[in-house]
């Protein structure tokens, strides 16, 4: 069979990556792919973005499977799109993808349903929102309604910062029309754990958690980014929490949403952190994870692209799913200046130097006079497998320590908490 991926970044390498392992596939085509992928892949320069464009390219090229990667596509109807032309395609109707979308349709649809998160107010004026983050206080959380390529939920310390993130959303427009709304909401405290499920509407299965590590600097500190690295499975999600989270969040929003009339097909990314009081969903996405996918996939044992059929096709119950044993482990190399601003154009040297047993994913790279150079603010996910975490900690830094590139840095901690609780528990 012909698959196409949509998308261009680390997560939609791992999924090539991943997809040209499957005897069931002749040919991978990715748009618009860049230097990683072209080596696995026929890349072509149409846009994430471009629906009309990729469901030309998809109709010329009678492809028999479409993935997609990035969530602005999936928002766009992009499923839609593909289906009602008879194509098949992984991934939720836009309707679905509203869950990602907008976030006050999602907090709605919470409430709806009892889902636990975080008490939030929702407003669509600046001053309405200032004066109700006066009158609560801080710590808070400030987000922008739409996609904001992560970057949109501002945690606050004080009120002075939040009413300054209000300004930044709404007033200045740091996100564009995604921050025509806000939702303010109650600030979380407690170990984040992102819990990704395939499902085709009806069933689900779940894949192994994984941590990301969203703050720019080591220790958490800093502006929030894409993601600055992950690692699976993560100890916090005890299979008390697991029990939890397929009871009181998964199963009640699947089976809401098809009630409504949008059944969810694709994956269903829960953002959750795991309180005193249990887990409470911090955001949903209606995508893979990235960097999330990269340790993820990592560690799935079994052929993917049986399982993104079955769910295309409503018959996930026959799928089988299995995972390996152990944990991996995603540092994202980054450009100098990101999440700010930063160049392009860097040679990356020491590719060639990796050890074959770690696989280096492309995020934002590209062909110069015959180099791989930077093109983007992620570079590049350095991802190793190990026996255990701290195995595959050490296989990842000793991989990354063989690439160059100007300006590059990147977090040298990833995985500190699940060092931390593991090593905790072996002293009690």
């Amino acid at each position: 069979m012909k698959v196409l991926v949509v998308g261009g970044g680390g997560r939609e390498h791992t999924l090539v990556w991943k997809i040209s392992q499957s005897p069931r596939v002749r040919q991978v085509f990715c748009a618009p792919g860049n230097a990683g992928i072209a080596r696995l892949a026929t890349c072509v320069p149409i846009g994430a973005e471009d629906l009309e464009g990729l469901l030309d390219f998809a109709r010329r090229e009678a492809i028999d499977l479409t993935v997609v990667g990035p969530e602005a596509p999936l928002v766009a109807g992009i499923v839609d799109m593909f289906t009602a032309a008879g194509l098949r395609i992984f991934g939720p109707t836009r309707a679905a993808a509203r869950l990602e979308g907008s976030k006050v349709w999602a907090k709605q649809v919470m409430s709806r349903y009892g889902v636990p998160t975080a008490r939030f107010a929702v407003f669509d004026a600046p001053e309405a929102a200032k004066a109700h983050i006066r009158e609560v206080g801080a710590p808070i959380v400030v987000k922008a309604d739409g996609l904001a390529a992560g970057k949109g939920a501002i945690v606050c310390g004080d009120v002075e910062s939040a009413l300054r993130a209000v300004d930044t959303i709404m007033v200045e427009k740091a996100f564009g029309a995604s921050g025509d709304r806000v939702v303010v909401e109650e600030c979380l405290t407690g170990e984040e754990v992102s819990v990704l499920v395939f499902t085709d509407g009806r069933d689900f299965v779940p894949m192994v958690s994984s941590q990301d590590h969203k703050p720019v600097y080591d220790g958490d500190r800093g502006p929030n980014t894409g993601g600055m690295g992950a690692y699976a499975p993560a100890p916090v999600y005890t299979p008390e929490v697991h029990e939890a989270v397929m009871r009181d969040i998964v199963a009640p929003v699947l089976r809401g949403l098809a009630a409504e009339g949008h059944p969810y097909r694709g994956v269903l990314y829960a953002g959750l952190m795991v309180t005193g009081e249990g887990p409470k969903v911090l955001e949903f996405n209606c995508r893979f994870g990235d960097p999330e996918a990269q340790p993820v996939l990592m560690l799935l044992e079994s052929d993917l692209v049986p399982v993104l059929e079955a769910v295309v096709e409503g018959r996930l119950r026959e799928a089988e799913v299995r995972w390996k044993e152990g944990a991996a482990v995603c540092v994202v190399m980054a450009s100098g200046g990101y999440p700010g601003s930063y160049r392009k154009g860097f040679p990356i040297e020491g590719l060639e130097e990796v050890p074959p047993d770690v696989v280096v994913f492309h995020a934002g790279t590209a062909f110069r006079d015959g180099r791989v150079v930077t093109a983007g603010g992620r570079v590049l996910g350095v991802t190793a497998y190990g026996p255990d975490i701290r195995t595959a900690i050490d296989r990842a830094y000793a991989a990354v320590e063989r690439i160059r590139f100007k300006g590059m840095h990147y977090r040298r901690d990833i995985g500190w908490r699940a060092l931390a609780r593991l090593e905790g528990r072996q002293q009690t």
